[in-house]
C-alpha cells in the first residue's frame, strides 16, 4: 500500500498561519475583535494591586503579572477582556482593606489569568496572597502574603515582606512582579520591584509592591514604593500612604498608626491587557489551508 495523506494531501500537523503586528491597549475592561488573519497573539495581562494596610500597616502586593506568546486565538472572533480594579483601602483601623481584582484574557483556546494583589497587613490579619502577596504589618504574630497564588509558570510574583514589632515598629513591603518586599526595620519596608515588558514596543515596569508604614512612636519613614508603580508607605509626621499608580497593577502604602494624620492605607493601582499580534506559523500546511488563504486574500508572504 501507498502512503496515506491525513492532512490534505500534505504530511505533518496542519499549520496555524498568523499575520499581523498591531497592539491594542486596554485600560479598562472591553473586548478584542481578532483579525480575520491572526489566529496567535502575545498578550501582557496586569491585574489590580493590592491595598495597604493601617497601623503600621504593610504595603499591598503588586498584581499578577503575565505576558505570554504564542495565545491561540480564533479568527475573526471577538475575545473578552477584564481589567481589574485595584483594592480599595478601610478606614483606619479597619480589617476590611482589599485585594485587588483579577484581569484576564478570555481566549476561548487558552484564557490567561493574572491574580490581584494581596491587601497589606493590619494590626489584626495577616498581609494577604494575590499575584505578589501584601506585607505583614507590625504585629510578628502573622505572616506576609503569599506571591504567585494561585501558582503558575513563569511566576506571576512575589512574597510580601515582614513586618517589625520592635525596637523600631514598621511594615513590610508588599511584594512585586519582579523581587519580594523588603521587610521593616528601622523604616518601612520598601515594595518588591515590578517587571518590564516591551510588549508596546518600548519597556515599561509594571507591578510594583507598595512600601511598608513607618511608625509615629520612632518618627520612621515609610518604605518606598516599588518600580512599576507602588505607592510609598506613610511617615510620621506628615506623609499619607501612596495609592498604587493606576494601569500599572500597583500596591498601595500601609498607614502609620497616628489617626490624626492618615487614616487610611492607599488604594491599589488598576491593571492593564496588551494585545499583540503575531506572525507565524507552525507544523506544515494542509491544501485545504492553502486554498481558503488563496480566497479569503491574505496568502502568506
Amino acid at each position: 500500500m501507498g502512503n496515506r495523506f491525513n492532512n490534505g494531501g500534505v504530511i505533518g500537523t496542519a499549520n496555524v498561519i498568523s499575520r499581523g503586528s498591531a497592539v491594542t491597549t486596554f485600560n479598562s475592561s472591553g473586548n478584542y475583535s481578532v483579525p480575520i488573519t491572526v489566529s496567535q497573539v502575545r498578550v501582557l495581562v496586569i491585574a489590580g494591586g493590592g491595598s495597604g494596610g493601617s497601623v503600621i500597616g504593610g504595603g499591598g502586593g503588586g498584581g499578577g503579572f503575565r505576558d505570554i506568546a504564542g495565545v491561540k486565538v480564533q479568527a475573526g472572533s471577538t475575545t473578552p477582556v477584564t481589567v481589574g480594579a485595584g483594592g480599595a483601602s478601610a478606614a483606619y483601623n479597619s480589617q476590611s482593606n482589599a485585594k485587588g481584582s483579577d484581569s484576564v484574557f478570555g481566549s476561548a483556546y487558552e484564557p490567561i489569568t493574572s491574580t490581584g494583589g494581596g491587601r497589606g497587613g493590619t494590626l489584626g490579619p495577616a498581609g494577604g496572597d494575590g499575584g505578589s502577596g501584601g506585607g505583614n504589618a507590625y504585629n510578628n504574630e502573622s505572616t506576609a502574603g503569599q506571591g504567585n497564588t494561585p501558582p503558575v509558570s513563569p511566576s506571576q510574583g512575589n512574597d510580601g515582606g515582614s513586618g517589625s514589632n520592635g525596637p523600631n515598629y514598621a511594615g513590610g513591603g508588599g511584594g512585586g512582579a519582579g523581587s519580594v518586599g523588603a521587610a521593616g526595620g528601622g523604616t518601612g519596608g520598601n515594595g518588591g520591584n515590578g517587571s518590564a515588558s516591551d510588549i508596546t514596543g518600548s519597556s515599561t515596569t509594571y507591578a510594583g509592591g507598595g512600601g511598608g508604614s513607618g511608625s509615629s512612636n520612632n518618627s520612621q519613614a515609610g518604605g518606598s514604593g516599588g518600580p512599576g508603580g507602588g505607592g510609598a508607605g506613610a511617615q510620621h509626621p506628615g506623609t499619607r500612604a501612596g495609592n498604587g499608580s493606576a494601569n500599572t497593577g500597583g500596591g498601595a502604602g500601609g498607614d502609620t498608626n497616628d489617626a490624626s494624620q492618615a487614616n487610611e492605607g492607599g488604594d491599589g493601582g488598576s491593571g492593564k491587557v496588551v494585545v499583540k499580534e503575531q506572525s507565524g506559523c507552525s507544523g506544515m500546511w494542509s491544501m485545504k489551508s492553502q486554498y481558503n488563504a488563496a480566497r479569503g486574500g491574505y496568502w502568506p508572504t
